[in-house]
């Protein structure tokens, strides 16, 4: 009997933290490729990234995302693109409304579709975000929501659903499927444990999780994302109820308490709690096939590697 096969997604950046709070926290395009790279020979089948400015500040620049993406597919790594239309909450992604308060700029964000990747996320939510002592809204509407998904189905782009609350589940991504602006099966990351700056957002539990699985779309299959403390645990109740995994430093600093975490460390952490409950990783290809993914990719726009083309281990070896 085969052994389940598990997508572990390596989250190696986000919007929101800064070298400053980890290091190790990779923000700029080699650097992002070279991390990549070192996670998917870890056990990696899938990377969920986003894009920084050089000077660190978030941005969903179509020119840095191809420069990330070819890098990393010049190294012949075939691990799943997926950039980030969310953006982030600094940089080029949010600007201020009268009154004192911000928003995540959304044709900032459209621009993450841009840039030849496989999949994106697609943040079918609206929230309010509290960082810096700034309230941040991230504006997502249906109609918002039926355009991202449009414009991704019209470049072969898989959506990751991103979800925060059943409400999110319930309302936009099902009407949105409906719709048919996404064929199955359909990929759902449910973020956890971010509701102390998500208003409205779920703290993690076992129990929530249940109820927020119970409430996925038919043919769906699903990841979490457990935000800082509960990463490790939210993992681990994520393979017990047969969904897939993600680690990284977008949403978890820390390996153990006091201890700042590399992302190869998370990778190597979660491959090795998968192979001990008799699971197995995922390779890109069988993560390309439980998605539902074409097995080869889109062509990316031309970019020479010659200048920065690294021999890297393959991953089969």
């Amino acid at each position: 009997m085969s052994k389940r096969k598990v997508i572990v997604t390596i989250a190696p950046t986000g919007g929101m933290a800064h070298k400053s709070q980890n290091p190790h926290l990779p923000t700029q395009p080699a650097e992002i490729a070279d991390d990549v790279i070192r996670c998917w020979n870890a056990g990696a089948s899938v990377v969920a990234l986003h894009a920084r400015r050089p000077d660190d500040g978030a941005t969903c620049n179509p020119d840095i995302y191809r420069h990330m993406n070819s890098r990393i597919r010049a190294a012949g790594c075939d691990i799943v693109l997926n950039n980030s239309t969310g953006g982030g909450v600094h940089g080029d992604m949010i600007r201020e409304l009268p009154g004192g308060r911000w928003e995540i700029a959304w044709e900032e964000r459209i621009k993450g579709m841009e840039a030849g990747a496989e999949m994106c996320t697609l943040d079918a939510t609206t929230l309010n975000l509290s960082f810096g002592g700034r309230e941040i809204l991230m504006d997502t509407p249906l109609s918002k929501g039926r355009e991202l998904a449009a414009g991704m189905k019209e470049r072969g782009i898989k959506p990751e659903w991103e979800v925060f609350a059943h409400t999110h589940i319930l309302q936009d991504v099902t009407t949105l499927i409906e719709e048919g602006h996404d064929d199955g099966p359909h990929f759902i990351n449910l973020v956890m444990n971010v509701h102390r700056n998500f208003q409205n957002a779920m703290p993690f539990s076992p129990r929530y999780l249940q109820q927020m699985v119970d409430v996925l779309p038919r043919n769906s299959i699903f990841c979490v994302s457990g935000i800082g403390t509960s990463q490790l645990e939210a993992n681990v109740a994520a393979l017990l109820l047969g969904g897939h995994a993600r680690v990284g430093l977008e949403d978890n600093l820390y390996y153990r308490q006091g201890e700042l975490a590399t992302n190869v460390q998370l990778t190597e952490r979660i491959v090795r709690i998968i192979r001990d409950m008799d699971m197995e990783p995922a390779t890109p290809e069988e993560a390309r096939e439980i998605m539902g993914l074409p097995r080869v990719n889109a062509p990316l726009p031309e970019f020479s590697p010659a200048a920065m083309a690294r021999p890297v281990k393959d991953r089969g070896q």
